[in-house]
């Protein structure tokens, strides 16, 4: 039987920086990985990536994201079968009226989500897993405003 209490057992360090503000204007280059690495949005034929329902309907998920947070650019991305990769810019300084400052964090919540709910509603499967629980990010050193 196990001495250790159960949550330093389970405990999960942040990947975050620590005390960097995930609000502030920015280029961030996101990497989400699906549930179990399951290979689930198409394939690879001939060397190119061939989304099917399911890859586009994260296609979808990913250019609608800028309807949901106002102080969000995106750029950029690549839907592989078992991961998604992309670049977000949060703008906003200086606009008059400010928008919210959405996170990365809640513009990745929103995206996952979205995303979440369309293919799992297409394969009857509501509320099975598509994503891994965490992302990953790199912050740039490029500022937008």
């Amino acid at each position: 039987m196990s001495t250790i209490p159960d949550t330093e057992k389970h405990h999960r360090r942040s990947i975050r920086l620590k005390d960097y503000d995930y609000s502030q204007s920015g280029a961030y280059f996101v990497t989400i990985c699906t549930h179990k690495s399951k290979n689930i949005f198409g394939d690879i034929v001939d060397g190119r990536m061939v989304l099917n329902k399911f890859g586009k309907m994260a296609e979808l998920s990913w250019l609608d994201l800028s309807k949901h947070y106002s102080n969000i650019r995106i750029d950029i991305f690549a839907i592989m079968p078992n991961h998604f990769h992309g670049i977000i810019f949060i703008v906003g300084a200086g606009l008059k009226p400010a928008p919210t400052k959405y996170p990365l964090s809640e513009i990745i919540r929103g995206f996952k989500t979205f995303s979440s709910r369309r293919i799992n509603e297409t394969r009857n499967m509501s509320g099975t897993p598509v994503w891994q629980r965490n992302y990953y990010e790199h912050v740039s050193e490029t500022k937008m405003s």
